[in-house]
This record gives C-alpha cells, sequence and structure tokens, in this order.
C-alpha cells in the first residue's frame, strides 16, 4: 500500500510538476523487490532456485529505469542491454547453483544473443551495418554448443552438437554473404572439406 501510495505521488509529480521522479521510484522499487527474492535464495539455498529469475530480472530492471533516468542520451540500447544480460545473467545463475538445471543453458544463450543484436542494431560499421540475423543464428548455435560441452547431472549432451553445428554454419554462412566475404569463405570452405576428406583417406 505505502509503495503504491508513493508511486502514485511520483508520478503526479512528474505530471503536475515536471519532477522526473517516476523512473526512480520504479527503479529503486524494482531494486528493492530483487534483494528481497535474493534474500528467500541466500536464507533456503539451493532448493529455492527458482528465486534466481524474479531477483536478478528485477535488479535488470531497476538498472534499465535508472539508467534510462541518469544517461537518457544512451537509452535508445542500454536499458534493454541491462534488462536482456541480467535475465540471461539470472538463467546463468540457475545453471551453476544446480547442475540438474542444465536446461537454463539454453535461455542463458539466447538472451545475450538478443542482447548482442540490439547493440548490433545501434552500431553502423565500416563495411555498413552488420546482419544481426547471421548474429542471431550464431549466438543460437554458440549456445548449443555450451550446452554439449558444459558438464551436467546426466552426463555429456552429445545431441547439442547438430543444431549448434547447423546454427553456427548458418550463422557464419549469412554473415558472409552480408559483408562480400563469400567470395572469399565458399572456396576457402571448399578447399577446407576437401583437405579433411583426404586426409581421412590417408589416415585409414
Amino acid at each position: 500500500g505505502l509503495l503504491l501510495i508513493l508511486g502514485g505521488g511520483a508520478m503526479l509529480a512528474e505530471t503536475l510538476l515536471g519532477w522526473k521522479l517516476g523512473d526512480y521510484f520504479w527503479g529503486a522499487a524494482a531494486l528493492l523487490g530483487g534483494l528481497i527474492f535474493l534474500a528467500e535464495y541466500l536464507g533456503k539455498g539451493r532448493s529455492a532456485w527458482w528465486t534466481l529469475i524474479p531477483g536478478v530480472t528485477l535488479l535488470g530492471l531497476a538498472g534499465a529505469m535508472l539508467s534510462g533516468a541518469l544517461l537518457p542520451q544512451y537509452d535508445d540500447w542500454l536499458g534493454g542491454v541491462i534488462f536482456l544480460g541480467a535475465i540471461a545473467l539470472a538463467f546463468l545463475l540457475v545453471y551453476l547453483a544446480d547442475r540438474a538445471q542444465w536446461w537454463a543453458i539454453i535461455p542463458f544463450g539466447v538472451l545475450v544473443t538478443l542482447a548482442v543484436v540490439s547493440v548490433f542494431d545501434e552500431a553502423p560499421l565500416r563495411m555498413g551495418r552488420i546482419d544481426t540475423g547471421s548474429i542471431f543464428f550464431i549466438g543460437l548455435g554458440l549456445t548449443f554448443l555450451l550446452v554439449a560441452i558444459l558438464p551436467t547431472k546426466l552426463g555429456k549432451m552429445t545431441w547439442a552438437y547438430i543444431p549448434g553445428g547447423i546454427l553456427l554454419v548458418m550463422g557464419l554462412f549469412l554473415l558472409a554473404a552480408r559483408t562480400d566475404l563469400l567470395v572469399i569463405v565458399g572456396p576457402a570452405a571448399l578447399i577446407v572439406v576437401g583437405i579433411a576428406l583426404v586426409v581421412r583417406a590417408f589416415w585409414k
């Protein structure tokens, strides 16, 4: 109730007086909520692993809101990166807290990829804007390779090499095609595959 009263007062002050208090208030409220969830995890331990997700996510929301209020010139991309990065960190912490929760690696990788894509959307380079579709495929491929490599209580997830490899190759070819590197990457890939086949034949 007190939070609603203070929040309503902050919104009225912003509307009627022009005081920019809303982002600060709700950012502080999200920060408090995140700390409450993290305190629950610290009190109960590994059995309360789920509290890491809302706890760290609320901290990320607080960071996004406060960064928008303090650094409005970077608000186009900074808030999104902070928020997505915080959610990704939450899933990473879930995996680190309990290796049985290996599934958390996938949303961690996807959200990190989305955070990177949101930055590249705003970052023009000498060769022009990098194709974010290729970055997305590369990120997903690396995510599945992490699933295959990182230890879990169920053993190695070797099945993840297949989607990981396919997505990674697709992303690299898309990136090469959009940056005029395909004329080099394509022949180079053929040479590498040919060398691998020759070596394999002689090795047998």
